[in-house]
């Protein structure tokens, strides 16, 4: 049957993505998405037919994808984590409308904030929020809003896209908004190619946090005025009287 799946496939290793996501791919007549993504998947199907672009092809992946479900071909359009976390689902769901013949279905996935958190012990455990610092679709105005927001609401805050070659400034500047409504001691954290070759986590604070280094493939937590060190892992009460 012709369809079009948009497939959150976790960090990017077999061991990370649900069964759902695994059914979805083997259904499909075509393994669709960013070029690196592919590539992670291309052991596991080494017989589907592909259709690939590069960073930036984000849309012109999405029509295609569209276009070849509406022809009658079944389309697996593959995103790293979860498919609507920052993932092709919104702009599939965008477009849809012109192609009324496309079935869509999406499949969830495991993302950054929450196979990070893993690593890390339970930086999550109470409200928080997740902002990228990726100004490539976002205005840094707003990113800054929403920074100094979520501290003074005190939420538990996870940052995605924190640094990257052409921006390597940006965890510093999100760091000094936080720190002028957070103490400098605020037990933070980092995951790095999570579910990847070169996994690695570590426990600093939000001082220590300014001067770290980072990029697109590192996961940051910055924790609450109620986030600890239990045990050399990150955690963040629920509430419970223990």
């Amino acid at each position: 049957m012709a369809k079009l799946y948009v497939v959150g496939i976790g960090p990017g290793d077999a061991a990370h993505m649900t069964a759902q996501a695994r059914q979805a791919i083997d259904a499909a007549d075509i393994l669709c998405g960013y070029t690196v993504y592919v590539e992670l998947l291309r052991p596991l199907y080494p017989n589907k037919e592909v259709y690939s672009t590069g960073m930036r092809g984000e849309l012109e992946r999405c029509r295609w994808a569209l276009e070849a479900a509406a022809s009658g071909r079944s389309v697996a359009l593959v995103c790293s984590g979860d498919a609507g976390i920052y993932g092709m689902a919104s702009p599939v769901l965008q477009m849809a409308g012109e192609y009324p013949d496309a079935e869509i279905e999406i499949i969830p996935g495991l993302t950054a904030a929450s196979s990070g958190a893993a690593l890390l012990g339970a930086p999550l455990g109470h409200d928080f929020c997740v902002i990228s610092l990726s100004d490539l679709l976002t205005p840094w105005e707003i990113i800054e809003k929403r920074l100094l927001c979520a501290a003074r609401g005190d939420f538990a805050i996870c940052l995605y896209n924190p640094a990257s070659r052409h921006r390597p400034e940006f965890l510093r500047r999100a760091c000094e908004i936080l720190l002028s409504e957070r103490s400098p001691e605020t037990v933070c954290g980092l995951a790095q190619n999570i579910g990847r070759e070169g996994e690695r986590w570590q426990i600093l604070s939000l001082r220590e946090l300014a001067g770290a280094e980072a990029d697109m493939f590192t996961t940051v937590f910055i924790g609450s005025s109620q986030t600890r060190q239990e045990g050399g892992k990150m955690v963040t009460p629920r509430g419970y009287t223990i």
